[in-house]
């Protein structure tokens, strides 16, 4: 019999046993407009295995049992290495199976980045910690494709769709990770103080020592380095094991305690004498890093856009179970205000994160190049300060039940600012933007060229066109307002995207909230006249 104090009424079911693709037709469709068409079938398959019960569990069992530093053996010699929960390795096994870390490389046709982008989404909305090692390969590829030894011995191994967690030289494993190791502690984003130093060994490597404050997933079996050599900074190939066969001493001093991203392992470093091989040209270290940089810099929108996605949909769903006042949460008029306002924010986000990937697409194409240049710090900027208030709108909708660490949306929380922290936080992007402006007077008519085929179609956008050709043609230092510069910019993208592609409702409202007053930012303010139905049958569809 059972006990009347334990009975639960009035709670949604887990969100589970659904197809996340199919649920998401703005991503569905901005697949389509990226000519990836005929990925569809294979992310129908990634968005029904991902949606399943026991995928949310690995996701969440990743999360609870964070990685251990294993510094030594039981008699003292050093071992460095870390040790991860199961479904850490089962997640890795999926991410390298779907070609998450190299596809675009290993297979390369058109659409295979703006493909790629639709699996990050999805893939983050599970477990965002193992993106890290994904995101780092992917974006080192074209760097290590340029060097010959690296081709012949390296490439190989990395293109490979396989995930094997041996601690092993990299040729003989069934496939392989790379990570990064930048910063260090007295410069973090000034690169230029770094001050581990790297000498020539006399045989055609290098020997780095020295120190860095965040190395990156150290269990890869690479990393690219900076370091000072007597030409100056420049960029090293630092495997864990040494050409000699004996293990490199990168030497983890200890893992990182992070606010989120638990699943994945950080970590401070020391390089002993840890041998290296000079990737590009000495002394132009940051540039080749830099473009590793970049693709890292996209998975950053992607990963913020999956994880919003997920946020409102963990919202969407428990609003349309839950009674509150005598109705469901999803029917109250401000609830629907306020969803339909998160719905607007990611369909957004989505949008503007597929053209970007699109961009990627189009390596030989000048005027995309020049886009992607100026849009990816941009983007990076605006999604990922976003993502943050979201998510914390995201998790009220679910009131204590969102607040607590059994449910999703916690972690989802805890994991947005590392997006907007790695790889450059938001002075440094929007810096960047002003530089990508300052460069060429072509980017600032690659982005007009984007815009203005939305002209015409909406006077809140028009007005904004109006406002940023004005700054961009202006001569005054634009520093201290890079920040209100790159939010327009983006918001003007997203405007334009929206105009073009989303059903009408969609793009209106969005003008008009975001470009037709002053808006503050607060989720749950869209006009009265907002179509909210289409919005919120828009936001998740399951079936």
């Amino acid at each position: 019999m059972t006990c009347p104090t334990h009975t639960v009424t009035n709670q949604a079911p887990p969100l589970q046993d659904y197809n996340l693709f199919t649920a998401d037709p703005a991503l569905c469709e901005a697949l389509l407009r990226g000519g990836a068409d005929w990925a569809q079938g294979a992310l129908m398959q990634q968005g029904e295995e991902l949606g399943t019960a026991f995928s949310y569990a690995q996701g969440d069992l990743a999360n609870r049992h964070a990685p251990e530093l294993q510094a030594f053996d039981a008699r003292g010699f050093r071992r460095d290495q870390v040790a991860f929960h199961p479904a850490w390795h089962a997640l890795m096994a999926d991410i390298a199976r779907r070609g998450l870390h190299t596809g675009p490389w290993a297979q390369p046709q058109p659409g295979a980045h703006v493909a790629r982008a639709a699996g990050f989404i999805l893939q983050t909305q599970i477990e965002a910690g193992s993106m890290c090692p994904t995101t780092m390969t992917y974006g080192a590829i074209p760097a290590l494709s340029r060097d010959a030894m690296l081709v012949r011995e390296a490439l190989p191994v990395l293109l490979r769709p396989e995930y094997d967690p041996r601690d092993l030289p990299l040729a003989q494993k069934r496939g392989g990770l790379i990570g990064m190791g930048m910063t260090e502690k007295q410069g973090g984003s000034d690169l230029r103080t770094n001050t581990t130093r790297a000498e020539p060994d006399g045989a055609d490597g290098w020997r780095l020592t020295g120190h860095k404050w965040f190395f990156s997933a150290p269990q890869c079996d690479a990393h690219l380095v900076l370091a000072q050599a007597p030409g100056g900074l420049s960029c090293f190939f630092v495997p864990r094991w040494a050409p000699d066969g004996g293990k490199n001493p990168v030497l983890i001093q200890r893992l990182k305690d992070k606010l989120g991203n638990r699943s994945n392992a950080s970590s401070e470093v020391e390089f002993q004498g840890a041998w290296g091989h000079l990737l590009g040209e000495e002394g132009r270290g940051v540039p080749t890093i830099l473009e590793m940089g970049t693709y890292t810099r996209l998975d950053c929108v992607l990963g913020t856009t999956g994880l919003m996605r997920q946020a409102l949909s963990q919202a969407v769903h428990y609003a349309r179970h839950r009674q509150a006042f005598g109705a469901a949460l999803i029917n109250q008029p401000l609830m629907r205000n306020v969803l339909a306002d998160l719905a607007l924010e990611v369909e957004a986000a989505i949008a503007l994160a597929m053209r970007l990937a699109q961009a990627f697409d189009a390596q030989h194409d000048e005027a995309q190049s020049l886009l992607r240049r100026l849009l990816t710090p941009a983007s990076k900027f605006r999604i990922c300060k976003r993502g943050a208030e979201l998510a914390a709108e995201a998790m009220e909708v679910l009131g204590g039940n969102g607040y607590v660490e059994d449910d999703m949306q916690a972690r989802i929380y805890r994991e947005m600012p590392v997006n907007s922290i790695w790889e450059g936080s938001g002075n440094v992007m929007c810096l960047d933007v002003l530089r990508a402006l300052g460069k060429n007077q072509r980017t600032a008519d690659a982005l007009m060229a984007e815009l203005t085929p939305a002209q015409g179609r909406n006077a809140h956008f028009d007005a904004q066109l109006l406002r940023l050709s004005a700054v961009m043609r202006g001569t005054e230092d634009l520093q201290s307002r890079a920040r209100s510069l790159t939010h327009d910019l983006v918001l003007a993208v997203q405007a334009a995207l929206l105009l073009q592609h989303a059903p009408e409702p969609i793009a209106q409202a969005f003008c008009a909230s975001r470009l037709g007053r002053e808006w503050g930012g607060g989720f749950g303010t869209l006009p009265h006249t907002t179509d909210f139905d289409t919005l919120l049958n828009r936001a998740l569809q399951i079936a």
